[in-house]
């Protein structure tokens, strides 16, 4: 894998073929039997850390969707399938394509905030690239008939959150330790 990467961002379904099978074979690799992509109502945007060779180092999904929670309806991006070559794990691509995701989601005036869940374990991860947690939130997807929380049984699952806009300071406090309803539908159970 060349030292030159670069971070390249494609609306999920205008991932060029070549890199889209790579992301998927990343992605069955990290999780056996899962079916690659998302939903399209989450708008998802495909992040890559690429090499000048076209080989995919590292990759991640974000998705958009509105978060009514307080009074109030917030723009939300979440994380997923976050992914790094296994050849290359321990080197700081992941972490460095996350912090990109970060950075992204900050400039655009649109969002509010990010807000995801991870395996216990991997929160030092997210908190490296400049995501916080939020103790005691759960989040809760799937639909409302047929809801998946981040606290469901056999679930160890940490909240990470950053907040973008000017919104008041009570926003950080209006996530913390609630359920936030988040219902994306049946292909994509959470984020």
């Amino acid at each position: 894998m060349s030292a030159e990467l670069r971070v390249v961002g494609f609306a999920e379904a205008d991932v060029p073929a070549a890199l889209a099978v790579q992301v998927a074979d990343l992605e069955a690799e990290a999780w056996p039997g899962c079916t690659p992509g998302h939903d399209p109502a989450l708008e998802p945007r495909a992040l890559l850390l690429v090499d000048r060779h076209g080989t995919v180092a590292a990759a991640l999904a974000l998705l958009y969707k509105e978060i009514p929670l307080a009074g109030r309806t917030y723009r939300g991006a979440g994380l997923s399938s976050v992914v790094t070559r296994t050849a290359v794990r321990g080197q700081g691509l992941g972490g460095r394509l996350v912090a990109a995701a970060l950075a992204e989601l900050a400039a655009d005036r649109a969002v509010d905030l990010a807000l995801f869940s991870c395996d216990r374990p991997l929160a030092p991860f997210y908190e490296a690239a400049g995501f916080a947690p939020l103790p005691g939130t759960v989040l809760v997807g799937g639909t409302p008939e047929e809801p998946l929380a981040t606290d469901a049984p056999g679930f160890d699952k940490a909240v990470m959150a950053a907040f973008f806009t000017d919104a008041p300071a009570g926003d950080r406090q209006a996530f913390t330790g609630v359920r936030v309803p988040l219902h994306p539908g049946s292909v994509d159970r959470l984020w």
